[in-house]
């Protein structure tokens, strides 16, 4: 299951609460498999079908083939001088 680093629980639950997302809502990520591509975006709610992983109020909702995809991966987040967030993906130890 996909785990998040304490930056990225951080800037999700800020983000979260900059765009006024209800408790429910969070960061989708989404697996375009034929593009070899993966979607981000601010939800208000899971989609039917999408994993949630929660970590200390921080939600990530993943589609099945995102789920797959970044099964044993942690996801990180930082926020550059401009305000500007980039996520990214390593592999679990």
């Amino acid at each position: 299951m996909l785990t998040m680093t304490d930056n990225a629980v951080l800037v999700i639950r800020d983000l979260a609460a900059q765009e006024d997302l209800a408790e429910a809502g969070g960061l989708r990520i989404a697996a375009d498999t034929e593009a070899g591509s993966l979607s981000i975006e601010l939800v208000p709610q899971p989609v039917q079908g999408d994993q949630v992983v929660d970590t200390q109020g921080a939600r990530i909702f993943l589609d099945t083939d995102a789920a797959e995809l970044l099964n044993d991966t942690a996801v990180d987040a930082v926020v550059d001088d401009e305000g500007v967030v980039q996520f990214g993906f390593t592999e679990k130890e």
